[in-house]
């Protein structure tokens, strides 16, 4: 597997479940800006929405974090990371997925553009803050992870994303819990090894 990657982004999560699942795997680096890889292609040929996370596996090529994230859960067989098809186990996870995707990382991205002014940040930390009151009450009932005791790939997901208030201005420790939830999966060997690879660390 060859994962092509941006330091800290999103495609970090990904990086988190192989190295969580000992699958073999090599990586390249992306410059979002320039749309190149560290060994000079065109990242656009490579994939033409222009973002990361990007899978090659057996000569296909899969696009999108949550599905490479289930992706990869499935093929390592681990019904902890990944639960089953067709239970609620794994439907609560895809709902997590779902939310970290379409919410909480949608609601992150002014926060990183050239382009927003400081009243565009302020109403996109406000709308972060939404978001991880949600997450925090999740959390409020004892649960080490975002959808119960076990580490799933959804965790990896909500990690990285839920970190990125550190480099946007907003204090996680207004949501203890959460905060608590992130470093206890920044402590997991796989979060290490990702992070340190990454060169984050």
């Amino acid at each position: 597997m060859k994962l092509y990657y941006s330091p800290g982004s999103c495609s970090m999560a990904s990086h988190i479940v192989l190295q969580e699942t000992g699958s073999a795997h090599s990586l390249e680096r992306v410059d979002n800006a320039v749309k190149k890889t560290e060994s000079g292609a065109d990242f656009l040929s490579i994939n033409p929405k222009g973002k990361v996370p990007v899978l090659h596996h057996n000569g296909e090529t899969l696009t999108e974090g949550p599905a490479i994230l289930q992706f990869l859960g499935d093929s390592a067989g681990d019904e902890k990371l990944a639960p089953k098809a067709g239970t609620m186990a794994r439907a609560r996870v895809n709902e997590m997925l779902n939310f970290i995707g379409t919410e909480l990382h949608i609601a992150f991205s002014p926060l990183f553009k050239n382009t927003t002014d400081q009243a565009g940040k302020e109403a996109a930390r406000a709308n972060v803050a939404k978001k991880f009151d949600w997450l925090e009450a999740q959390l409020a009932d004892g649960r080490a992870y975002l959808t119960g005791e076990s580490f799933t790939i959804a965790d990896a997901y909500g990690f990285v994303v839920s970190n990125w208030a550190n480099f946007t201005e907003i204090k996680l420790a207004g949501w203890p819990k959460l905060k608590e939830f992130t470093e206890r999966v920044a402590a997991r060997p796989s979060a290490q090894a990702a992070m340190k690879a990454e060169g984050l660390i």
